[in-house]
């Protein structure tokens, strides 16, 4: 290791503002250091043990000669290999002051440490091998998780379901490899039996399968951290704005008689049955002269386009012109069609409409949004369309644009052994999309060596103290 890697390190590992925080210091002089600046001898204490004391500055108050103490404190010593770096680590916790935090950090540098990089603490664990690459990215994800969904993720990969699932892969394309090889090594041995190409056939396809199901899930995986896009589209002034408001709880879009006063889409998030949904209220689609208002109607056929759940919300009977437009326009999408403001419309109307449309979706709902009727069923709807399966701490989604690259890469590697496989080719051919394969998935967990830039974009992007 460097000098960077070597040095003690310090940092803040909590929010500030709460009643108490955390000050997290990792490195070889971690125990010197802070038993400077209390009355512990970390060295001595048993590992992962927890101690009262107090930090004390060198600097006596003013006029006592005395040692000025800055914070009754917590010290929880943990003694490497067994602490999260994987090096000797003390953990402060004290109270929930600027003061004390910069105090006690200004003290820790002056004895000879450093503030930590982001994520700094977590490279560490992984340069240690406390866990693999694709786990410590898993960290800054659980970090940011808001819902049950992401959480649920990112602790399946923290707790190494997504890096036992590649080790498998990784296991299966060795075999295949050393079958290959193995054929090219004996080939003149008449007398030896080799696996048919049947057989090495079948196995790739099934790496090649596991494979392409996991990059698969990156979509769902992105739409789960970004949140599902939902669009809400319909005339002017159908209620399109009182339907977003009466979804989120607030007076988020303007709501007006006058056509036309949404002229922008306006985003806002949801959390249905542990899912995030970013709602998208559109401007009202119907011909108008006015440039600024066409600029919102065209924003409104960019969002369905983005969408993959789309609100059509009516009033009236649409014209056969409307239907074929939002049939052609949402034909990739789940289309929930709403039939709003029923609180106006009479049992004939509301029973004509519903006749008329039933055909057009597997979602048709009546509602009042002004006056929240039939919202429950609506957000019901709303995440079945989302098509997202339960998700528990074992399954495995890709939410990784890295991983999904590296994914899309061995898929590549892996067409080519299949179709050289198919050709009869020789294995020489072969090995090396072979061993492509492999590059790339160990690139996931960091199994091989990792450029230093690499490493550096992933962990900038942690927060400090983690």
């Amino acid at each position: 290791m460097g000098k960077e890697q070597i040095d003690t390190i310090c940092a803040l590992a909590t929010a500030p503002g709460g009643a108490l925080g955390i000050i997290r210091v990792s490195g070889p002089q971690a125990f010197d250091v802070v038993s400077h600046i209390c009355s512990v001898n970390c060295a001595d204490c048993a590992p992962n043990t927890v101690h009262y004391t107090h930090i004390i500055s060198p600097l006596p108050l003013e006029g006592t000669g005395v040692a000025q103490v800055i914070d009754e404190v917590m010290v929880s010593v943990y003694k490497a290999p067994k602490s999260y770096t994987g090096e000797d680590s003390v953990e402060i916790s004290c109270h929930g002051s600027r003061y004390i935090y910069n105090k006690v950090l200004e003290l820790l540098i002056q004895n000879g440490c450093r503030m930590a990089n982001p994520g700094e603490f977590t490279q560490r664990a992984y340069l240690n091998g406390k866990m693999d690459l694709s786990q410590a990215e898993a960290v800054a994800d659980l970090i940011a998780s808001t819902n049950k969904a992401t959480h649920n993720i990112a602790l399946s990969q923290l707790r190494g379901q997504f890096s036992s699932e590649l080790s498998i892969l990784r296991d299966q394309l060795l075999k295949l490899t050393s079958l290959l090889e193995l054929e090219l090594d004996f080939s003149d041995h008449e007398d030896l039996e080799f696996a048919d190409r049947t057989e090495l056939l079948s196995i790739a396809q099934t790496i090649d399968n596991r494979i392409t199901r996991l990059a698969q899930s990156f979509e769902t995986g992105q739409a789960l951290k970004q949140g599902i896009p939902v669009a809400i589209v319909g005339k002017t002034n159908v209620g399109k704005s009182t339907l977003l408001n009466t979804l989120l709880k607030d007076d988020r879009a303007i709501v007006s008689d006058i056509h036309g006063t949404t002229r922008d889409t306006i985003e806002d998030t949801i959390d249905i049955n542990g899912i995030t949904f970013r709602f998208i209220d559109t401007a009202g689609i119907r011909q108008t002269q006015d440039e600024v208002e066409q600029i919102g109607i065209s924003r409104t056929y960019a969002a369905i386009d983005k969408a993959r759940i789309v609100l059509w919300l009516i009033d009236s009977l649409p014209s056969d012109t409307e239907v074929q437009e939002m049939q052609e326009r949402c034909k990739d999408k789940s289309l929930i069609i709403i039939i709003n403001k029923m609180d106006k419309l009479n049992d004939e109307s509301t029973k004509e409409l519903s006749s008329y449309l039933s055909p057009l979706t597997s979602h048709l709902l009546t509602i009042s949004a002004k006056y929240g009727t039939h919202i429950s069923e609506l957000e019901s709807a709303i995440y079945e369309s989302a098509n997202i399966p339960t998700l528990t701490e074992s399954d495995v989604i890709v939410t990784n644009a890295r991983h999904y690259d590296a994914l899309t890469h061995a898929h590549s590697h892996l067409l080519r052994v299949i179709d050289g496989l198919n050709l009869q080719l020789s294995g020489d051919l072969l090995s090396e999309d072979l061993r492509m394969a492999l590059d790339n998935l160990a690139e996931i967990t960091g199994g091989q060596i990792t450029p230093q830039e690499t490493l550096q974009n992933i962990f900038s992007h942690f927060c400090v103290g983690k």
